[in-house]
């Protein structure tokens, strides 16, 4: 093969855009967007494609600008090796099949430099693991819920709203299910303590003591609940949005 191209990842997967794959197979973006349109329901986010919007590709813009090419456009897809697979059988020209193969060996699956922290002391190696998996669990809050309104758009779930709109959309999954919602409430807690890590009912203890410090009234502080620990911390009320989504579109309840 003569042509090369310049490695780019997203999420940590060596990816190509459109453009690209166009180019390597020979054939035009025009095709390529036909044959993903065709063949839509084959093709599944975060497996054989991104599709990146908004800030997401704001940021992919500044370090991979001359890849994107216009400035202007507002949505780009990025095709993973699975995903490039998938235009090779649409077009299934021997070209495209004698690409595909040398994508697979000598793009998609060459190895990543990975750093190597093992001199680094023990806690500092700890601090850096930690900031990974934040980074990794912000990336797949933001697919889950980019992927989920593209199923349910009428999930309105944001901003000041969110109390609310979950709790009445936890009464529709409740009816729907047949279960009773303060079951539903334990397994998103349950779900919520697994993907953040932390313990609900320590925080929620203290919350309270906070608060009691502050002179808030007893009759108050008996209200308290794991919903008010969610709501102080913005990245347990993104998981705790994404789950109640996820619970919906399983039962239908969107």
């Amino acid at each position: 093969m003569e042509f090369t191209l310049k490695p780019i990842e997203n999420n940590g997967t060596r990816v190509l855009t459109t453009a690209q794959l166009a180019e390597a197979y020979e054939t035009t973006v025009d095709t390529i967007n036909k044959n993903f349109n065709r063949n839509s329901d084959r093709y599944t986010e975060g497996k054989h494609f991104y599709c990146l919007i908004g800030e997401e590709l704001k940021k992919f813009k500044t370090t991979n600008g001359q890849i994107v090419g216009s400035s202007r456009i507002n949505k780009l897809y990025l095709w993973t090796e699975r995903g490039s697979l998938l235009h090779a059988k649409s077009l299934n020209t021997d070209k495209a099949w004698e690409v595909h193969d040398f994508l697979v060996e000598n793009y998609f699956r060459v190895k990543n430099n990975t750093p190597d922290y093992s001199s680094l002391s023990p806690q500092l190696q700890f601090m850096i693991q930690m900031e990974q998996k934040q980074k990794e669990l912000e990336r797949a809050v933001q697919t889950t819920n980019r992927r989920i309104d593209d199923m349910c758009e009428t999930l309105q779930v944001r901003g000041d709203n969110w109390r609310k709109a979950t709790h009445s959309l936890i009464n529709r999954i409740a009816k729907v299910s047949h279960t009773d919602p303060s079951v539903l409430y334990v397994d998103i807690y349950d779900e919520i303590e697994y993907r953040a890590g932390v313990n609900l009912s320590v925080r929620l203890e203290n919350l309270i003591d906070r608060l009691y410090d502050r002179g808030v009234s007893d009759s108050r502080l008996s209200r308290l609940n794991n919903i008010d620990v969610i709501a102080n911390d913005k990245k347990l009320t993104e998981i705790y949005i994404a789950i109640v989504k996820e619970m919906a579109v399983k039962y239908k309840a969107c």
